[in-house]
């Protein structure tokens, strides 16, 4: 009875029972295999954490690599730079920068050798420029330098511009014949120039004008005393201006005041120098002098063509430009008996032969000190010492009311040749007592008369 009530137990069994257990085994067995597979073959999955950890790891892996990078190009860029070029213009610095850019994860440097050296890497490294390290002692005085015109001030003008570059690389280099090209371009400038609607020229022109073309020129090499005395003098003039005074004859009188400011205190000035000079100069005489200039070269020649001395000249050159060289052969061609010297070993020996000392002076200070080229104070002391007189040739617009009593004061350094472990000086100062006479434009006084001078031409004008 009861076994007919629970019939379809029974039936239920032997359905359970139609399966084999070996059948539905390997199926699981199979799922499993497929799981454990698809797990391996995906990578693991890494956390925020992690992945901030291997961020930051493979940013230190590059500042370094960088960072390797840039002290090797510095070395290659030190060892290859020869010690008077100071490093590539800005030009070629930014020229550089754009190819590194488009070369992408390549660098190429000079090496030692001249043979270029690749860093590679995911970031392109342009080599710093070296810089010239100057003593703490010397970090007041300055030195001439290239300045690309792309840098210059958009208000220079060309002239000034072509003018900046000749002064740089010491195409011009004398006192007064820097003093007369500055005069003659800035005559160009007045001349080219038009007052802005609302404004007057007179005070105008020298802040707007002016103060570019000054600045540029001494960016491109410290101003002489001189161009500093003219200049003043030329901006005093703007000043006077009335501004009633229609441009264009504001502009003639101007240019025609820098015409006479170079006819009298330049090209009258030098005359009358050289004539004075040459009268110093007697029969049989030997006259020493240093490196080359200008006026001490017309003052010798006058001697000789114009008075008919008979005499000989001592050159005693700089080693380091050879100027003395010119001056030896111009002497030569015009029949004077000339010893040249390269550098100034030989200064005891000529001394014996010398009978005086002719130089010239970039400056005179208002103390009586000579402000030359580098050794003329070397020449002068060894004179006194033999009782030799030096005589000094100084145009009154060199003369500055600044006093000096050593070379540190005020200076230029030479850019060819000064590195980081050496520097030299261009000029040096000579002290009064070595000095014998100055001989100027308006007379011949001892070293320690100079402020008369300086009171005599402000009478004058």
């Amino acid at each position: 009875m009861s076994t007919a009530q629970d019939g379809s137990l029974p039936e239920a069994i032997p359905e359970q029972a139609g399966k084999p257990d070996h059948a539905q085994a390997p199926q699981t067995n199979d799922k499993n295999t497929k799981t454990d597979a698809t797990e391996t073959s995906k990578p693991a999955k890494l956390s925020g954490a992690e992945l901030k950890a291997k961020a930051k790891a493979e940013k230190a892996a590059r500042r370094a690599q960088v960072k390797a990078s840039k002290e090797v190009a510095k070395g290659e860029a030190a060892v290859s730079s020869a010690p008077g070029q100071l490093g590539p213009s800005a030009g070629e610095v930014k020229g550089s920068k754009a190819k590194g850019k488009q070369d992408g994860g390549a660098t190429t440097t000079s090496g030692a050798a001249g043979r270029p050296v690749v860093s590679k890497g995911p970031v392109s490294v342009t080599p710093s420029e070296p810089k010239l390290t100057i003593p703490e002692c010397f970090s007041h005085l300055t030195m001439a330098k290239r300045i690309p015109i792309t840098q210059a001030d958009k208000d220079v003008h060309p002239t000034v511009l072509a003018l900046g570059q000749q002064m740089a690389t010491f195409t011009i280099d004398e006192s007064i014949t820097r003093l007369k090209a500055t005069l003659l371009a800035f005559k160009k400038v007045i001349d080219s120039y038009t007052t802005p609607p609302g404004n007057t020229l007179a005070r105008h022109l020298t802040p707007h004008v002016l103060n570019p073309q000054i600045d540029y020129l001494t960016a491109c090499r410290p101003m002489c005393f001189s161009m500093g005395n003219a200049i003043r003098w030329l901006k005093l003039q703007v000043s006077k201006i009335d501004p009633d005074v229609p441009e264009s004859d504001a502009k003639k009188q101007l240019c025609g005041g820098i015409d006479t400011f170079i006819q009298e205190r330049i090209s009258m000035a030098d005359l009358v120098i050289t004539e004075k000079a040459a009268e110093k100069i007697q029969d049989s005489d030997v006259i020493l002098t240093f490196g080359r200039s200008s006026i001490v070269e017309r003052a010798l020649i006058h001697a000789r063509l114009i008075n008919g001395k008979k005499f000989s000249v001592i050159v005693l050159d700089d080693p380091y430009d050879r100027k003395g060289q010119t001056l030896a052969k111009n002497l030569t061609a015009e029949g004077i008996r000339v010893t040249y010297c390269g550098d100034l070993g030989g200064l005891g020996y000529n001394l014996q032969d010398a009978t005086s000392i002719l130089v010239s002076a970039e400056s005179m200070f208002n103390n009586g000190s000579m402000y030359a080229p580098s050794g003329t104070c070397d020449i002068a002391i060894a004179a006194k010492q033999l009782g030799i007189s030096v005589i000094v040739l100084c145009e009154t617009i060199n003369i500055t009311e600044r006093v000096a009593t050593d070379s540190l004061t005020y200076n230029e350094i030479d850019p060819e040749r000064s590195s980081g472990e050496s520097l030299r000086l261009l000029y040096d100062t000579t002290p009064d007592k070595y000095l014998s006479l100055v001989i100027s434009e308006l007379g011949s006084v001892q070293p320690t008369s100079v402020p008369d001078l300086l009171r005599k031409l402000e009478e004058s004008n």
